[in-house]
């Protein structure tokens, strides 16, 4: 049978889920997330009905679109580990019982690692390995994190995914083709951001974790690269285990909110979160709004920042911004109490005299302020602007009255997290506090050019 796979790629999330075309006019997706619009738009072109669907594990970092897509298709079953105790319809499958998909088997593989019921999926045809998705147990370049569930678990953990891997994927042959869900820029892993595809071979051979010949030797580097993660990760597993809400194929539209209105709900506990690109943020703002620009990344910045994912979400959005992408990227981490969008925008808010905010956006290194870098641990020790402070954006409120100096300067790589950043120390009360739109490389091209 003549099978053809393909990526449905998240970006923003570094996850990829797979839609298989079987062949005859049947298709299997593998770990699809909440927003659907790339699986349905693939199996509307390729002209396929999807019939399986296939969870790897129980994810962290997104909400599982598999019951949303089962609804869509009410002939079509849902595959989950038995050991997730989903509690939603579904069918349970446990290591080697094979499922017929009319024609080709799908082997589930007890792959414990990334999570204890990791399963991961060995696609056959005729008894001849065709493709494994591998989930979290087995990335490009890397394994998926394994502390994820408590720190007690983390190196039990570490060493079943050797054992998973050494002694279950590692004997596959060397030419199968591997589909992970992670990938670079997932905070779920730690592998490479250039590829999505792998083959066993490849592994074996580049793999660097996979380079050693015991298990201690394989549990140090990977425990010793763990990065910090978004405080939302430790709740989407009972999310996805108890099932998530249904919204159908169409998310809600934000309601539009008068300024008063959009007062009175923030002094009741809404969160204020200003979505606009970060010049026409710091050109004027509402005070104490949280920056966080509508892109790839926004989700998994709003589930870092925004700890409490009850609290009514209230946002400032630009004129000619994808409201429907934000509901999405909101949806799809389990954020769903969406309160509207402030009616004419900024303009509406400064019409009625209510106060705006400023803040400075500048390309030239000052030498008269305390520089702050945001960004993540493995940014800074890979090179970073002398004598500045470091502390990643996630952990910048709780230190925001620690730090040194007076007037402070925010940088990342780009801008947009050190607006973000900014926009952290504004809402604690630091009022002179600039950006830095480049990085280290061009604070070090700017400083040598002024001397």
């Amino acid at each position: 049978m003549v099978m053809e796979v393909h990526r449905l790629a998240d970006p923003g999330l570094g996850n990829s889920a797979w839609l298989v075309d079987l062949g005859d006019g049947s298709a299997l997706v593998v770990d699809p997330s909440r927003d659907l619009r790339g699986v349905l738009e693939e199996a509307g072109k390729r002209r396929v009905r999807i019939r399986w669907v296939a969870e790897t594990h129980l994810h962290a970092d997104f909400v599982s679109g598999a019951r949303e897509l089962v609804t869509q298709f009410p002939d079509a079953t849902l595959l989950a580990a038995a050991d997730a105790r989903l509690a939603y319809p579904h069918e349970p499958v446990a290591d080697g019982v094979e499922v017929d998909l009319g024609g080709v088997t799908l082997r589930p593989l007890a792959t414990p690692g990334h999570t204890p019921e990791h399963l991961a999926y060995l696609l056959l045809d005729d008894d001849r390995p065709r493709a494994l998705f591998s989930g979290g147990t087995l990335i490009v370049d890397g394994v998926a994190r394994t502390d994820l569930l408590s720190p007690e678990l983390t190196e039990p953990l570490a060493r079943d995914a050797w054992r998973s891997i050494t002694e279950r994927l590692l004997t596959l042959p060397e030419d199968l083709e591997v589909y992970p869900t992670h990938g670079g820029g997932s905070f779920c892993s730690a592998g490479s951001p250039d590829r999505a595809i792998t083959t066993i071979g490849e592994q074996r051979a580049s793999n660097p974790l996979l380079q050693v010949t015991d298990e201690d030797a394989f549990v140090q580097p990977l425990l010793g690269g763990l990065g910090s993660y978004p405080p939302y990760f430790l709740r989407l597993r009972a999310v996805n285990r108890d099932g998530p809400r249904l919204y159908g194929t169409d998310p809600p539209a934000l309601e539009p909110l008068e300024p008063g209105e959009v007062e009175r709900r923030v002094a009741g506990g809404g969160q204020l979160i200003d979505v606009r690109p970060i010049h026409e943020y710091a050109a004027g703002h509402l005070p104490g709004s949280l920056s966080i620009e509508l892109r790839e990344q926004f989700a998994t910045w709003l589930g870092w920042l925004v700890e409490d994912p009850g609290a009514p979400l209230l946002f400032i959005v630009g004129e000619a911004q994808d409201r429907d992408d934000l509901v999405r990227q909101c949806l799809k981490i389990g954020y769903e109490n969406l309160a509207g969008e402030l009616a004419g925008g900024v303009g509406a808010w400064r019409a009625t005299g209510r106060e705006i905010a400023v803040t400075e956006l500048t390309d030239t290194p000052p030498g008269d302020r305390t520089v702050v870098d945001v960004r993540q641990r493995s940014e800074w020790e890979a090179g970073h602007i002398r004598d500045a402070v470091h502390v990643e954006l996630g952990d910048l409120r709780s230190a925001a009255d620690t730090l040194p100096g007076d007037r402070l300067i925010t940088h990342c790589n780009h801008g947009q997290r050190s607006t973000t950043a900014a926009s952290i120390l504004e809402q604690a009360g630091r009022r002179d506090v600039a950006v830095f739109t480049g990085g280290p490389d061009e604070w070090n091209r700017g400083h040598s050019a002024r001397n």
